[in-house]
């Protein structure tokens, strides 16, 4: 955005994680001996209310292998008894609604307060967000692994709140347990559910069979996660030190429990074979065992809060990983919808998999709104109201000087503050987190610590850092540091800058180029983050829906924001910008 580039950088013509969900809070909490009962309030438009009591008593031998424990076969008893009232809050008419069918991978994602959070245009349904409940939530299940027009969510005490055209068949809630829920799935019809608790017991209701549990069984760490097979004639358990207990006809392939951890696992989701699944950990390792198999990880990488869940594509060629922070980051085909709002009432727990139309609600503006980005060019001198779309420079080069007037220019900018940082090459023998594996880490190690220092550097002014943050790839001025010839240098040292961003908790850090620039300096480079197109074409809104297709190389992101042109307000030039 340096004026002196305008030419090169803004050429006028032709271009704008079915699967279990547990938080580590609750695995931790799996100590605990007794989880407290149901939600409190009963939310608004109840259509059912319903009291049964139903007891199983079922005695099923099943041979379990885990390498946490040694191969047993052992003998487990479940008997399910459950009084109380739950709540289904209606989508339509009757309550019901129609499934929703998509192409496009897509995700939900859930809080403990029960907060839920639609990416890439898949519905929102409702939820517990903003009702008192007297237990967390600690997952979300869609109403079957194939039915995705409603959703239910489970609290650790096991109640059960359903939303969408997914029913109630009961729950746990006002049951004494000896340990918290810690996960649910439903079974394929959709016409019933499990529920898991940390001491591996399993609750079934609708047309949920029970095969077995590791109830009563002594534990080398808790479970935390289960899921089913394709038939819902079985499923898996999985432990926290990665042991796998296999139940029904789901086939042990494989686990991380005679493996030392860095971090606890978090989650298993089996692949559409049933011949295969794949462990998180809170570190964002992954484990592939079976048919599954690895896209990538990012345990090398700093969180600044735990994974808390994985999501698979729905092709299964790829997958999301979420923290508790509402971080979102896509590996293999996944493609990235957005994260949470930096400011969250409760922590996120887990992320979901859900077919959505490939729009983007993630964004820091409203699709429509208008603005202009700013720099150390304009101070003083600020583009008049109304402005939505507000965009400030924090520096004007990696490890640059910070913009003497960012802290008034934030004031301008008001709520709709997002930061941008103007990115210069260079490298460094520093070893900075996660660039040790990197194709260049020295570029890596530079662009990391620059990311640093420039969230230090706008931390000391006063203004507010979390926000959306933007990177500048752009040609930089003559007499500036140019990028190198090597491009996967250059790439590697704009992951880093990511990298360090996403380390001090933000969710959210996207890339500002034009496409005709990027592919030259990253070359093949394409992170799934979202996009900031300089594209001074002839409607700044076509240029929202189809840069992608009229330009390859790009980062595979939502495209957010275009910067369409230049306007000039008593003499002075302002950068102007549209949001998609």
């Amino acid at each position: 955005m340096h004026r002196a580039e305008a030419a090169t950088i803004r050429p006028s013509s032709g271009r704008r994680h079915a699967i279990v969900l547990v938080t580590l809070t609750a695995m931790l909490s799996a100590l605990l001996p007794v989880a407290t009962a149901g939600a409190d309030p009963t939310p608004a438009a109840p259509t059912t209310t319903t009291t049964s009591t139903s007891t199983t008593p079922v005695a099923t031998t099943t041979t379990s292998t885990s390498a946490s424990t040694s191969t047993s076969t052992s003998t487990s008893t479940s008997t399910s008894t459950t009084s109380t009232t739950s709540t289904t809050i209606a989508s339509g008419v009757d309550g019901r609604s129609t499934p929703h069918s998509g192409s496009t991978s897509a995700y939900w994602v859930v809080g403990s307060d029960g907060g839920v959070f639609a990416y890439g245009g898949t519905p929102y349904y409702g939820s517990m967000g903003g009702t008192r409940l007297n237990a967390p939530i600690v997952g979300l299940a869609p109403t079957a692994p194939l039915d995705w027009g409603g959703y239910r969510e489970v609290a650790s005490d096991g109640g059960i709140f359903s939303f969408g055209n997914a029913v109630y068949y009961g729950s746990m809630g006002g049951t004494r347990l000896n340990a918290p829920i810690v996960g649910m799935r439903a079974t394929p019809d959709g016409k019933g559910y499990w529920l898991v608790a940390a001491d591996g017991g399993i609750f079934a209701f609708g047309d949920a069979h029970f095969f077995g549990s590791m109830g009563g069984t002594r534990l080398n760490a808790p479970i935390v996660g289960m899921t089913s097979t394709s038939d819902g004639r079985g499923y898996w358990l999985v432990a926290a030190d990665g042991g796998v207990f296999t139940f029904g006809d789901a086939h042990f392939e494989g686990s991380t429990g005679n493996l030392r951890l860095m971090r606890p696992i978090v989650s298993i989701a089996a692949t559409a074979t049933d011949d295969g699944y794949l462990l998180t950990a809170a570190d964002g390792g992954v484990f592939a065992f079976g048919d599954s198999r690895f896209y990538g990880s990012i345990a090398s990488i700093p969180q600044p809060e735990p994974i808390v869940g994985m999501a698979k594509t729905l092709d299964g060629g790829g997958y999301w990983f979420v923290n508790r922070g509402g971080g979102v980051t896509a590996e293999g085909d996944a493609t990235y919808w957005g994260s949470t709002p930096q400011a969250l009432a409760a922590p996120i727990v887990g992320i979901v998999l859900a077919p959505g139309n490939g729009s983007f609600s993630g964004a820091a503006y409203p699709a429509g709104s208008y603005g202009y980005d700013i720099s150390n060019y304009q101070c003083g001198d600020y583009p008049p109201p109304p402005h939505t779309v507000s965009i400030v420079q924090v520096a004007g080069a990696s490890f640059g000087a910070v913009n003497p007037c960012l802290r008034n220019e934030a004031n301008w900018a008001g709520a709709g503050l997002n930061l941008y940082a103007f990115l210069t090459y260079g490298a460094s023998t520093d070893a900075a987190p996660g660039c040790a594996n990197s194709v260049v880490p020295y570029t890596c190690n530079f662009g990391y610590g620059a990311g640093v220092d420039a969230f230090a550097k706008a931390l000391s002014t006063g203004i507010d850092t979390k926000v959306s943050w933007w990177l500048d790839v752009e040609n930089p001025p003559a007499g500036m540091t140019q990028w190198s010839t090597y491009q996967a240098a250059n790439a590697a040292l704009i992951q880093g800058y990511m990298n360090a961003l996403h380390a001090e908790g933000i969710n959210s850090v996207g890339i500002y180029a034009s496409p005709g620039v990027w592919p030259g300096i990253v070359g093949g480079y394409t992170p799934a983050v979202p996009y900031w197109a300089a594209d001074w074409g002839p409607s700044p809104a076509a240029t929202c829906g189809d840069i992608h297709s009229k330009w390859a190389g790009l980062p595979t992101g939502p495209v957010e924001i275009v910067q369409y042109g230049i306007g000039v307000v008593n003499g002075t030039e302002y950068d102007e910008d549209y949001a998609c």
